[in-house]
C-alpha cells in the first residue's frame, strides 16, 4: 500500500514541465543559499514558499516526485549543518491544513540554526505578516507560485522593494484562455487585479504575442516607485507536451549576480538552451537577412534560444571591431534578460570561432 493511499485529498500529477520547474527552483535556491552563507557579513537567509501544496506529486508514469518545499528544505537543512554560525529560516504555507500537515511529515527536523515555519492561511496574508516581521537587511528568497493567473500586488510588491530575490510563476495559459471568456465578477476581478487593466484592455492582449508577460514585468518595474534602476528581471517559458506555453518563471533581483546565477541555472536545467520548446531542428537552419544585404543568419525562436543565438547576438554587436575585451562582452550578456555568460563562456567562444571566424585570445576577441 502506498503512503498516500489513506490521504483525504488527491495527490496532483506533476507533468514534465512542472518537474523542470521544481528542479530549477531547487538548484537556484541551493546555489543562492551557498553564496550568501559564504558571505562573511551574512547572518543567515530566509526562504519563503507561500503556496506550497503538500510537497508530494506523481509524475506521468505514476512515480513519486517531490515539489519545491521538500527539495529546498532538504538542501537547506544540509547547508545549516555545514554553517552552524548562520541561521536559515523557511516558511511553507498552503491554504489547506491537511496538505500542510502531510507536508510536515516529508520535511527534515528543525535544528538550532534551521527553523521551518508552517501555516495554512491565504498565501498573500502570510506574506503581509512575514514582511512586517522581517529583520532589516535580510537576505530573502520568495517563491510566489499561484495555481492560476492571480497575483495580489499589495502582498508581493513589498518583497520587490527589499534586498532579496523574488520568483513569480506567471500562469499565462490561464490568461490566454480565460480573459476572452471571463464573464463572472470573480473572474473579471481576478484578471483586473493581476494585470492592473480593465477586461476590455486585456482582451486586446489575447491576440498579441507575450503581451500578458510584458504587462507583468511592467507592473514589477512600476512597483519599484522611484527606485527602478539597477533592477534585473529575467523570464523563462515552460512548455507542455503540446508545445504550448503554460507559464513563465520570472526572476527579480536588485543584484546582477542574482540574474547571472538564475540565467545559468535555467539554461543548465533546460539542457543548454533557454526552454524545452521543440523547435523541430529549425535552430540549425539559415535564413537570409534582407535588412543586411541578404546575409545568412541562423533562425531564431524567441521562446527557445541556443548558444548559436548568443554568438549571433555578440557578433551583431561587435562585427568589424578588433580586440574587444572579454569583460565588455560578458557585460553585454549580463544586460540581456535571457542570455547567460557564466557557465557558457567556452561554448560561446567556440561558436564565435567556428561560425564567424572570430580570433579569440585570453583577454579579447577580434571580429572579422
Amino acid at each position: 500500500m502506498s503512503s498516500t493511499d489513506k490521504l483525504d485529498f488527491e495527490i496532483d500529477t506533476a507533468y514534465p514541465h512542472t518537474v523542470k520547474k521544481f528542479e530549477l527552483i531547487e538548484k537556484y535556491a541551493t546555489e543562492w543559499a551557498v553564496k550568501l552563507l559564504n558571505f562573511g557579513k551574512s547572518k543567515g537567509i530566509i526562504f519563503i514558499d507561500c503556496m506550497s501544496n503538500c510537497g508530494h506529486y506523481v509524475n506521468i508514469n505514476g512515480e513519486d516526485v517531490y515539489g519545491t518545499p521538500v527539495r529546498v528544505a532538504r538542501e537547506l537543512s544540509l547547508l545549516a549543518d555545514a554553517n552552524p554560525s548562520k541561521t536559515i529560516t523557511v516558511y511553507f504555507n498552503d491554504i489547506s491544513q491537511r496538505k500542510i500537515s502531510y507536508l510536515q511529515t516529508l520535511l527534515p527536523q528543525n535544528q538550532k540554526n534551521f527553523l521551518i515555519n508552517l501555516s495554512h492561511i491565504d498565501g498573500n496574508d502570510l506574506l503581509k505578516r512575514v514582511h512586517a516581521e522581517l529583520p532589516p537587511n535580510t537576505n530573502c528568497l520568495l517563491v510566489y507560485d499561484p495555481y492560476e493567473a492571480a497575483i495580489d500586488w499589495s502582498a508581493l510588491a513589498p518583497f520587490l522593494n527589499i534586498w532579496g530575490e523574488v520568483i513569480v510563476n506567471h500562469m499565462v495559459s490561464d490568461s490566454k484562455r480565460g480573459v476572452s471568456q471571463a464573464r463572472r465578477p470573480a473572474a473579471l476581478a481576478k484578471y483586473g487585479a493581476t494585470y492592473q487593466k480593465s477586461i476590455e484592455e486585456l482582451r486586446f492582449f489575447s491576440g498579441t504575442k507575450d503581451a500578458f508577460e510584458q504587462r507583468i514585468q511592467n507592473i514589477i518595474i512600476e512597483s519599484r516607485g522611484q527606485d527602478k534602476k539597477g533592477y534585473f528581471i529575467s523570464s523563462f517559458p515552460f512548455f507542455n507536451r503540446k508545445n504550448q506555453v503554460v507559464y513563465n518563471l520570472i526572476h527579480c533581483s536588485g543584484n546582477i549576480k542574482g540574474r547571472r546565477l538564475f540565467k545559468k541555472i535555467a539554461w543548465d536545467t533546460f539542457g543548454g538552451k533557454s526552454s524545452l520548446k521543440d523547435t523541430h531542428g529549425k535552430e540549425n537552419q539559415f535564413i537570409l537577412d534582407f535588412e543586411n544585404d541578404g546575409e545568412q543568419v541562423m533562425q531564431t525562436d524567441d521562446h527557445c534560444y541556443y548558444v548559436q543565438d548568443i554568438a549571433q547576438y555578440i557578433y551583431d554587436a561587435y562585427k568589424g571591431r578588433a580586440s574587444v575585451a572579454l569583460g565588455e562582452i560578458y557585460a553585454l550578456l549580463d544586460d540581456h534578460p535571457i542570455f547567460p555568460s557564466d557557465g557558457y563562456k567556452t561554448k560561446i567562444k567556440d561558436e564565435l570561432k567556428k561560425r564567424y571566424n572570430a580570433h579569440v585570445s585570453t583577454t579579447t576577441i577580434t571580429f572579422c
